[in-house]
C-alpha cells in the first residue's frame, strides 16, 4: 500500500525543518500514520533528518515489521511509534528528538511549563517517563514493543512526554501542529532555563495555556509559521 506523493512530501519536508531547527541532528524521527490504513505507520529508513527523501519511507506494521523496506535498514526505535499508535487512535504523527534544550528538564525532573503565548501547545503537564522503572539500566533505546507500550502508557492522554536523560516524544493529529510542538517544546525549554536563571518564572495559566493554544494552531498562524520553516529548510537543501 503505497502512500500518495503528498504524504510523502510533507514527511520529508518535516524532517528537513526539525533538522533545520535544530530539534534533531543525526538522530530522531517522525511518523505518520497510514491514510489509508490505521494499522499502519509510514516512517523513514534509518537515516539522519536532514539528509531524508521520499524513497526512504517505509510502512510498518504498528508492531513495528516492515512491509516494503526491502534492503532500507529501519530505525531501532521504531517501536516508540507502533506502541503510542496503538494506544492512541486519535494520534496521527508522532516525532521522538534528543533536543539538547529539552534534555536537561528530563533528567532533573524540573517541569516544563509554558513562559510565553507561543509555547502554549506544549501544554501545563508533561510527564518524564524513565525507562529505568521497569526495564532496568540499559542503553536507553526503546527497540521492544513493551519499552514502547510502557512509555506510550506515560504519555497517556497527552501530547507530550519526556524522557528521562533521553530526550522526548511529541505527538499530534497533523504534521505541521506536530512539529511546531517540537519546535516551540525546545524555545520554551530555552526561554525557561533563563528565566530561572534570573527570577521565577511566572508561567501562562491554565487559561491562557487554552487560548494560546486556539491561537497558535489556528490556520492563519499555523500555515504562516509553516511556511517559512519550509522556506528556510529549502534554502538549506
Amino acid at each position: 500500500m503505497t502512500a500518495s506523493p503528498e504524504t510523502l512530501r510533507d514527511i520529508v519536508v518535516a524532517n528537513h525543518i526539525l533538522a533545520h531547527e535544530e530539534v534533531v541532528d543525526a538522530y530522531g524521527h517522525i511518523s505518520f500514520r497510514h491514510p489509508d490504513d490505521p494499522e499502519k505507520y509510514l516512517l523513514s529508513r534509518a537515516r539522519a533528518p536532514e539528509l531524508i527523501e521520499a524513497d526512504d519511507i517505509v510502512t510498518y506494521r504498528l508492531d513495528g515489521d516492515a512491509i516494503d523496506a526491502g534492503d532500507r535498514r529501519p530505525y531501532s526505535e521504531r517501536m516508540i511509534h507502533g506502541a503510542i499508535y496503538e494506544q492512541r487512535p486519535d494520534v496521527n504523527v508522532v516525532i521522538h528528538n534528543h533536543s539538547y534544550e529539552v534534555i536537561p528538564f528530563a533528567s532533573t525532573g524540573t517541569p516544563l511549563r509554558p513562559v510565553t503565548h507561543t509555547c502554549a501547545p506544549i501544554g501545563r503537564d508533561i510527564p518524564v517517563w524513565d525507562i529505568r522503572d521497569k526495564f532496568g539500566e540499559t542503553n536507553h533505546l526503546v527497540v521492544t514493543m513493551e519499552q514502547g507500550r510502557n512509555l506510550a502508557a506515560a504519555l497517556g492522554g497527552g501530547t507530550i512526554a519526556l524522557m528521562k536523560r533521553h530526550g522526548c516524544v511529541v505527538t499530534g493529529t497533523t504534521v505541521a501542529e506536530t512539529v511546531m510542538k517540537a519546535i516551540y517544546l525546545q524555545v520554551n525549554a530555552k526561554l525557561q532555563l533563563q528565566t530561572m536563571m534570573i527570577g521565577e518564572p511566572d508561567y501562562l495559566t491554565d487559561t491562557e495555556i487554552e487560548e494560546c493554544t486556539a491561537m497558535q494552531q489556528a490556520p492563519i498562524s499555523l500555515d504562516r509559521a509553516w511556511e517559512v520553516w519550509c522556506r528556510r529548510a529549502a534554502k538549506n537543501s
